[in-house]
């Protein structure tokens, strides 16, 4: 089984963390941007290739990867939807971030930016609004949040200083081993 993807995506963080969890045998490749949109059909990473069967998107590789160590993949329908509200601010902070730095493109460049960075400071405030986990492990929705989170600050796309929920969740998140041992570069 091998992994491409790199060291700073949050999506193939994710699936590193699940990788460790699960303790499957799965060989890590580092992919470049420009590999990434040769190698894939999506034209991005993670990307699993397990035998005959090729997975290119996160979502499905957690989902293989849990199911093939045993268990499961989102407890519940509360946790399913975390996952998925995090996936939307995860995919719109990467949008805001690529267009920034690829194409110059500002958030104060464009109406269609404005709102997916207000999309991203009401999914913030959405957020720090539950009642999230206190302890570990945490479920595949908690972790897609907090992969998310640590991204967005490492990115410097976001501010969580005033949220304070948020703050302690991902603290709570950077004392758990896989966390650590999966952060980008320099984090």
């Amino acid at each position: 089984m091998k992994i491409y993807g790199t060291y700073t995506s949050p999506f193939v963080r994710h699936c590193r963390i699940v990788l460790l969890q699960t303790k499957l045998d799965c060989e890590f490749i580092e992919t470049t941007f420009a590999e990434s949109a040769q190698l894939s059909p999506t034209k991005k990473v993670p990307m699993l290739i397990d035998g005959d069967l090729t997975l290119t998107d996160s979502s499905s590789i957690i989902n293989y990867l849990r199911h093939k160590a045993g268990g499961n993949f989102l407890q519940d329908i509360n946790d399913f939807d975390l996952f998925c509200c995090a996936d939307t601010l995860l995919d719109t902070s990467v949008n805001i971030f690529l267009l920034s730095t690829l194409d110059n493109i500002q958030v104060t460049d464009s109406k269609y930016l404005q709102r997916q960075s207000e999309r991203v400071l009401s999914g913030l405030e959405a957020l720090n609004n539950l009642a999230l986990s206190t302890e570990l492990p945490l479920t595949d929705g908690l972790l897609r949040v907090a992969c998310f989170l640590d991204w967005a600050l490492y990115r410097k796309l976001i501010d969580i200083s005033k949220l304070n929920n948020l703050t302690e969740f991902l603290a709570l998140a950077r004392t758990d081993s896989h966390f650590i041992s999966t952060a980008p570069p320099g984090l």
